[in-house]
């Protein structure tokens, strides 16, 4: 999985300050996409070295959202629950248009669903396709009975 690169962000998570990684080799290649150049094979690999030293250099952030990687599904469910067990939230931005069933949630907080539809708009549109999702994870003793996601997209609408 390639990083083509990060930022610091305020919006993509709200009440959140946010690094957020963008994958490439996004697999939608959305007509209108914003981010067209994570189509194609760009960046460095995502490794936990890497990482660690990114999150030393901005002790401020509170999340970690991984923006893609949707062909390597499995590795952002690992690098999710690395970046959890180091006391960060967990959002993934993902352009499946449902979650594939084999795709755990177990440490997200976070996520969001959809491709990109120019003629709906992204989050920010009242007429999106794309929904952001807060995740609950109902628990009993020390085991998760449930998930549950709640539709937060109208934080975008404000």
């Amino acid at each position: 999985m390639l990083v083509a690169d990060y930022d610091i962000v305020f919006q993509e998570v709200p009440n959140e300050t946010t690094l957020a990684l963008n994958i490439s080799e996004c697999p939608h290649h959305c007509p209108g996409c914003h981010s067209s150049y994570l189509a194609e094979s760009v960046g460095e690999k995502l490794t936990k070295e890497w990482l660690t030293a990114l999150l030393e250099r901005y002790p401020y952030i509170t999340c970690v959202s991984i923006q893609g990687g949707d062909r390597y599904y499995h590795e952002v469910m690992q690098v999710v629950q690395w970046i959890k067990e180091h006391g960060f939230k967990t959002c993934w931005y993902t352009g499946f248009s449902q979650l594939p069933e084999d795709m755990s949630l177990a440490y997200m907080d976070f996520v969001k669903i959809g491709p990109y539809k120019q003629e709906l708009g992204g989050l920010r549109s009242k007429t999106t396709n794309q929904r952001f999702y807060s995740v609950e994870h109902i628990v009993s003793g020390d085991e998760t009975i449930r998930t549950v996601l709640h539709d937060r997209t109208e934080l975008f609408w404000r």
